[in-house]
């Protein structure tokens, strides 16, 4: 980036773009394909130079569909029976960009583990454009994986076959689940290698998402005093994603309280599945309150509050426990990088700190209410926090199957049943104080309004049955990685879209690692 704010693209991306044009000549086996229109329109790439660099993608040596989201591809408009055979492969690899799109890297900056980067951006990511969906709402398209760009830092810009299976796999189970998320729309293989601790096939997934503007994005413009595309960037993603805020009187603060109000909701929903991002880094928080950037992420198999497997975390920064403190954390960066738009600085720096301070509040609500939903109480009561505190502690102490003794629970009634009871103690090494537990438990839904069969189905509805245990995926990584088989790929992504409903088609996917098959250590990939 020159004084301008001018981001110049580098050797790497001139080879790259080199590369690419080679790779489109009228020479070329792919070029004589007739490509499907996508319907693009780019209101990113409206913005100033400074904001991004334009780049293509690297063309790969052989792109080969693995899953391509159908469901996903109809609600966007998009041309699903074309897109999912070789036309769909050439694009979503990167080796043929579409008419209409505008591929760029975003710059941003960011915290990562704590320690501020000023200068981070797409190093293998490019938008390809946005598309509208069915509503009329705005969505960007973005290649994982497709290559070098001027933000790489001397990376290879490639991503691991097994990581974009892994993100297909999680991002799409949070969609299921309700929780807002990026979404996959095709995976792809690239018939290359990537060389990481060793050689392994490489692949690119096509994300979705509502924005892909990060805290980190306003750090970038804030960390290098430009406070006119500072203002640019808060305009665009209240036109884009926040437009009832367009006649606040103060944008940014508006910004800034509709934005932790969202990211308080999204992390209590995933303190409420077992969820552990692993990577909470400014630069992955998303400004339209999505996860995003799923990397060394994981959850739970037994309950303990402290547990972290990312292997980059050395320090637990992002333990499961640690999330909230360190959105909210997050979210304290992203008022200082909006302080600068204030025309009043003392009285704006009073205004932005009671809208962070709100977090707490905020995320607590919504952390019981879902909390008390998963134990089938609807009406709120004083105590019930204390009882959804004691099962959690019970669930550590007794060292227990998170998502099985939620769901072992919503299957219990109000009057003690010993084979039923049998059936949660089995999710406990330790049930020791569970019996208590049931006793209060029992007698507080007493106090429900609602019927037996109807409590019971409304836990049912909260609590999953099947969730991506990780020694799934690694199996379904191995397979993939190891021998070219997508089949346990396939059948894990299949199960997972119904999380709720048990059937015997998916008899064995509810279960914990047995004695060897556990997981501790996730990697991010790159």
């Amino acid at each position: 980036m020159d004084e301008s704010g001018v981001i110049h693209v580098d050797r790497w991306s001139l080879l790259s773009i080199t590369a690419m044009l080679a790779f489109l000549s009228p020479d070329h086996e792919d070029s004589p394909m007739d490509m499907p229109t996508l319907p693009f329109a780019n209101t990113y790439a409206r913005l100033p130079p400074r904001f991004y660099a334009r780049i293509n993608p690297v063309p790969v040596h052989d792109p080969g569909m693995i899953r391509f989201n159908q469901e996903l591809a109809q609600e966007l408009g998009l041309d699903a029976a074309v897109l999912a055979g070789a036309a769909g492969a050439l694009i979503f690899g990167g080796n043929q960009v579409p008419e209409g799109a505008e591929p760029l890297a975003m710059a941003y900056a960011g915290h990562q583990f704590g320690h501020f980067n000023p200068q981070l951006g797409d190093g293998r990511a490019i938008l390809l454009g946005e598309v509208a969906d069915r509503e009329g709402r705005r969505f960007d398209v973005q290649l994982k994986g497709a290559g070098r760009t001027p933000f790489s830092r001397g990376g290879d810009g490639r991503a691991q076959l097994g990581p974009v299976l892994r993100e297909y796999v999680l991002c799409e189970f949070m969609h299921a689940m309700g929780i807002p998320t990026t979404r996959a729309l095709a995976a792809v293989s690239t018939g290359e290698q990537v060389a990481r601790e060793r050689l392994y096939p490489g692949g690119i997934i096509t994300r979705v998402s509502a924005s892909f503007v990060r805290v980190g994005t306003f750090q970038f413009f804030a960390a290098h005093g430009h406070r006119e595309a500072l203002q640019q960037l808060l305009d665009y993603v209240i036109a884009r994603n926040y437009p009832e805020l367009q006649a606040h009187p103060r944008p940014w603060l508006g910004l800034l309280d509709a934005v932790v109000r969202r990211q308080a909701a999204l992390i209590a929903r995933w303190m409420q599945t077992g969820f552990i991002h692993g990577v909470m880094n400014t630069d992955n928080m998303s400004i339209a309150g999505e996860t995003i950037d799923y990397g060394p992420c994981a959850f739970m198999d037994t309950y303990q509050a402290d547990t972290v497997y990312s292997s980059i975390d050395r320090e637990g920064r992002y333990a499961y426990r640690n999330q909230p403190a360190m959105a909210h954390w997050n979210l304290c960066r992203l008022a200082e990088a909006l302080l600068p738009l204030a025309v009043e600085p003392e009285e704006a720096l009073e205004a932005a700190q009671a809208v962070i301070n709100a977090f707490p509040e905020h995320y607590e609500a919504a952390w019981l209410a879902g909390m008390c939903a998963k134990l089938g109480l609807e009406a709120a009561e004083e105590g019930d926090r204390v009882l959804v505190e004691d099962w959690l502690g019970l669930l550590e102490t007794g060292r227990a199957d998170f998502t099985l003794a939620f769901r072992a629970l919503s299957k219990l009634g109000t009057v003690a049943d010993p084979v039923q009871d049998a059936g949660l103690q089995t999710c406990f090494e330790k049930p020791a104080g569970l019996a208590d537990w049931l006793e209060r438990w029992r007698a507080r839904l007493t106090r429900e309004v609602c019927t037996e069969q109807a409590r019971r189905a409304r836990m049912q509805a909260v609590n999953p049955l099947y969730i991506p245990r990780n020694h799934r995926l690694e199996q379904a990584i191995r397979a993939a990685e190891d021998h070219d088989d997508f089949g346990p790929f396939q059948a894990l992504v299949t199960v997972l879209a119904q999380p709720f409903r048990e059937r015997p088609a998916a008899a064995g996917y509810e279960r914990p690692p047995a004695a060897g098959e556990a997981v501790l250590q996730t990697f991010c990939g790159t």
